[in-house]
């Protein structure tokens, strides 16, 4: 049982070694470069002043991202530039919070933030009006840098969270262009027994 255990440490260290090393090689060969962010794009079947509309309604956001629980605006006033929130994220049973800053802020066009707690990086959703003018082509970059083994972590989660994200943006455009359920009909005819 002892001699199992000791393996099983002995193993444990060694692979931290190994994932160290592998983080460190992946920074050298980077060097100075910024990490790629993550790209994801969609193109809703709304006009872009609806889309922004719908993007800029912050605490409604956890409609779309799933992964997002809740979000808190901590700052007062409207919504802008220096803003700051918190939302409450779990992405594969791992939960964080998650303050954000929003950094830019130009309707209906760029919507940006950086990350402040556990997790660093930055977002910038873009928004473009279709040729049409009744589409809107949405660009989403994403950044996020794990606090231990950055470049690994990176590595690692890049297809997942590129898959989040992905998956993020057609719920936004499933909630943009499906039609709002008929209002209830106003009828001036009596009720029964009245």
């Amino acid at each position: 049982m002892i001699a199992r255990l000791v393996r099983l440490v002995r193993l444990a260290a060694l692979g931290a070694v190994a994932a160290y090393a592998t983080d460190r090689i992946l920074a050298a060969r980077r060097a100075e470069e910024p990490p790629t962010p993550i790209r994801s794009m969609v193109v809703i079947e709304a006009p872009i002043q609806r889309v922004w509309d719908e993007l800029a309604d912050i605490e409604g956001q956890p409609r779309w991202m799933t992964e997002m629980k809740a979000v808190r605006i901590l700052t007062p006033g409207p919504i802008g530039v220096g803003t700051r929130g918190e939302a409450d994220v779990r992405i594969l049973g791992i939960g964080v919070s998650d303050p954000v800053e929003i950094v830019e802020f130009s309707p209906p066009r760029r919507f940006a933030i950086q990350h402040a707690g556990l997790f660093s990086g930055g977002g910038v959703i873009e928004l473009q009006a279709g040729s049409d003018g009744r589409s809107t082509i949405v660009t989403w970059d994403e950044t996020l840098v794990p606090p231990l083994l950055p470049e690994l972590g990176a590595l690692v989660q890049r297809p997942i969270l590129a898959a989040v994200f992905q998956a993020d943006l057609g719920r936004f455009r499933e909630l943009l262009e499906t039609p709002p359920p008929p209002a209830a009909a106003a009828t001036d005819e009596p009720v029964a027994g009245s």
